[in-house]
């Protein structure tokens, strides 16, 4: 998949006890949410405080960051797979179970 968002965030709301410093730098985590409809601004992008999951399972509202859209793609979206996720799935399982 490729595309290109234009994202604009308020630097001033994002809550400074969730930066991660890195070994190479301080790091925030976004979750983007990509819509089919447009708002009334032409937007199709929201971007949120990615959450924890027991923030996710408590049902905790998402603060809202800021918003977008998408200004290129080519016409696919593939969800990403980490490389150890793959050998995972590569791995045969078989029931030797002897009961």
């Amino acid at each position: 998949m490729s595309a290109l968002l234009n994202i604009s965030l308020n630097v001033k709301d994002l809550p400074k006890e969730k930066f991660v410093t890195g070994k190479k730098g301080v790091y925030y985590n976004f979750t983007v949410s990509v819509n089919d409809d447009t708002n009334p601004y032409g937007q199709n992008v929201s971007v949120y405080d990615s959450q924890t999951k027991e923030e996710r399972e408590a049902k905790k509202n998402k603060t809202y960051l800021g918003n977008g859209k998408v200004v290129w793609t080519d016409g696919t979206c593939v969800k990403a797979v980490f490389e150890e996720q793959e050998k995972a799935a590569e791995i045969e399982v078989t029931d030797d179970l002897s009961f």
